[in-house]
């Protein structure tokens, strides 16, 4: 029996023995690992930053350096083009830590993961047209924006994220009106009202208004409803009669 225990516990060295050899990691300290991680992040290595960040969290559940690691890992998904995995990482910190220091943070970087989801190398090259992508996605930085806002007004992102709601609620307004033009395109003036209608109602004051008035006017005088016809070409004339 004896025999037998001495050939586990040396078993058990070459195998300690073989992990160490293996992972490089195996006897790092939580600081160890937070400060690779951040050097990692820096580099831009990011994806061993998330590797470096995730095991230690696994190791090093406990303590500031795991709930900093939680956020870090979510920015270091950003920057990796995984906006998926990061809104993952942020909705989680922000459940376990709704009073940290940081969750102001948490809410702004939801903000930018959605604002910039589906950019590529050509955004360099060629300016977007944020109203040709996904209408929910939009939305969805939109409302991450305003909750920060709202619930943080304080908060040293909030400026910034003022800024960006300003510029997402003009890129929802033409969204919704290039969806009301392919309305148009087949004839379907009954959408192309109710579409109109919601675009004057909700995003007052956007660059696409007048358009939308042109087009609501045309809409109603295909469904033959005179008075409304009347009552939008009467708001044209009042606002935009001055125009050249």
């Amino acid at each position: 029996m004896r025999f037998i225990i001495y050939i586990a516990i040396a078993l058990s060295l070459v195998a300690c023995s073989a992990a160490e050899e293996i992972d490089p990691t195996a006897d790092w300290s939580v600081e160890k690992f937070y400060l690779e991680a951040r050097a990692e992040l820096a580099n831009k290595n990011y994806l061993t930053a998330i590797e470096y960040y995730e095991t230690l969290e696994s190791r090093y559940p406990f303590g500031k350096y795991a709930t900093q690691a939680q956020i870090d890992v979510a920015y270091a998904y950003y920057k990796f083009n995984e906006p998926d995995s990061a809104i993952t990482a942020l909705d989680r910190f922000i459940k376990l830590h709704p009073r940290d220091d940081s969750v102001d943070y948490a809410y702004y970087l939801k903000g930018l993961v959605n604002f910039d989801r589906g950019g590529t190398i050509l955004d360099v090259l060629v300016e977007r047209d944020l109203s040709e992508f996904d209408r929910k996605i939009l939305l969805t930085a939109y409302r991450d924006f305003k909750l920060l806002v709202q619930r943080f007004p304080d908060s040293k992102y909030a400026e910034d994220s003022t800024k960006r709601l300003i510029y997402l609620r003009d890129e929802l307004a033409r969204a919704d009106f290039n969806i009301a033009n392919y309305y148009a395109s087949r004839d379907a003036w009954v959408a192309v009202a109710n579409r109109t209608k919601f675009i004057l109602r909700n995003y007052q004051g956007s660059s696409v208004i007048r358009s939308t008035l042109n087009l609501q006017l045309k809409a109603y005088q295909a469904l033959e409803l005179d008075e409304l016809a009347r009552d939008t070409q009467r708001i044209i004339d009042l606002n935009y009669n001055q125009e050249s």
